[in-house]
């Protein structure tokens, strides 16, 4: 078996040794006799992938007692509309701080449901978002329901490395892309939602942290299944929970509490991304990186060749080099290497030796 490096912005690797031991109990789980996708989960089999999932979670994400931990469905694209069900009272309005185009999706979607506005927009003069807004830009109601932040941008690798000042008001953030890549202030915000697809495990869970004070403010008036509260009450077995898929956060929660939780990722990470960043600046005459310094993602690091047919070039010959995932995305353009916290530092040394040909031989 050859193994190819996956760059993919998502679903993205999951470490090998996770996928070998879900591969080692997929038929028989345990001894059980059974496939754990073939048990009920209402069962003790898995009843205890279950909380021991939830557990983990709350341990790696440093939650305080104050705050709770549910395993959902529908992704970040559900939460877009969730969380304004819920906290965005009529007569309210909310916050949302525009960094991206998932931001704005979260923009968009809370409009559907009530009174939105923008506390900032850091879209540039090309449409792009290249930075991120300065303190002096962000311009928080003093009455919002709450302020929603995304905290990595996917599509054009901007990253916040320092919250942002809500001015006491409750902070929502969309951590999809780089939960876990390093250590959360969780106590600082009153809830958390992210896609596990990306840094935590694989599609179809989403996990929320939600503090249970703010939360005994939500909405009563709509469908239980979208209550968060429905779902914390029932442990997030409210209904059918997408039991491998939690299972394979299990396993992979594990995996990064053996490379020293959130703390010890954030060196890994900034070893990646220093790496990758470095070589960049280092071939500046080929290679050029539109992001500001001060807001350059360790997780999606994107970059340009001197033409749009050299950046397919570079991304074709990376695929066949054994590098998948490497093409930006269509509304960016360009190279885009998502070096999530599967992604080894050798894997990043891969690339940048690629890189480092290409710019020799095309240069």
């Amino acid at each position: 078996m050859t193994r190819k490096i996956n760059f993919n912005a998502g679903p993205a690797g999951l470490p090998l040794t996770v996928l070998e031991e879900a591969r080692e109990q997929f038929v028989e789980f345990k001894g059980t006799g059974m496939a754990l996708i073939e048990h009920s989960h209402r069962g003790k089999a898995y009843d205890a992938v279950h909380q021991e999932a939830l557990a983990l979670l709350a341990e790696l994400l440093g939650l305080p007692a104050s705050h709770g931990v549910l395993l959902l469905q529908g992704g970040a694209s559900l939460q877009f509309a969730m969380v304004p069900m819920n906290f965005l009272p009529p007569g309210r309005s909310a916050d949302y701080i525009l960094t991206g185009h998932w931001a704005k999706t979260a923009f968009s979607e809370g409009g559907k449901v009530g009174t939105v506005r923008k506390a900032a927009d850091s879209v540039g003069a090309d449409k792009t978002y290249t930075r991120l807004p300065q303190p002096q830009e962000i311009s928080i109601d003093p009455n919002a329901a709450y302020v929603h932040m995304t905290s990595n941008n996917t599509i054009f690798g901007t990253q916040w490395h320092s919250l942002p000042d809500t001015k006491g008001r409750p902070l929502v953030s969309d951590m999809s892309s780089d939960i876990l890549c390093r250590p959360v202030d969780a106590a600082r915000h009153a809830l958390i939602y992210a896609g596990a697809q990306k840094n935590l495990g694989p599609s179809g869970v989403t996990v929320v942290a939600v503090d249970k004070e703010w939360l005994k403010s939500a909405r009563t008036d709509i469908p239980d299944i979208l209550r968060y509260q429905k779902h914390l009450d029932a442990q997030s077995l409210y209904h059918t929970p997408p039991s491998f898929a939690v299972y394979l956060l299990g396993l992979n929660l594990k995996w990064i509490k053996s490379q020293g939780g959130a703390a010890g990722l954030e060196t890994r990470n900034r070893l990646k991304s220093d790496t990758l960043y470095a070589a960049i600046d280092r071939l500046s005459g080929f290679y050029k990186a539109p992001v500001e310094k001060s807001a350059r993602s360790w997780m999606n690091v994107v970059f340009r060749t001197p033409t749009p047919e050299l950046d397919d070039a570079f991304c074709a010959e990376a695929a066949k080099a054994g590098m998948e995932g490497l093409k930006g995305h269509r509304s960016a353009g360009g190279v885009r290497a998502s070096i999530y916290n599967a992604v080894s530092p050798d894997d990043v040394k891969t690339l940048v030796a690629f890189m480092e040909d290409f710019a020799k031989r095309r240069g």
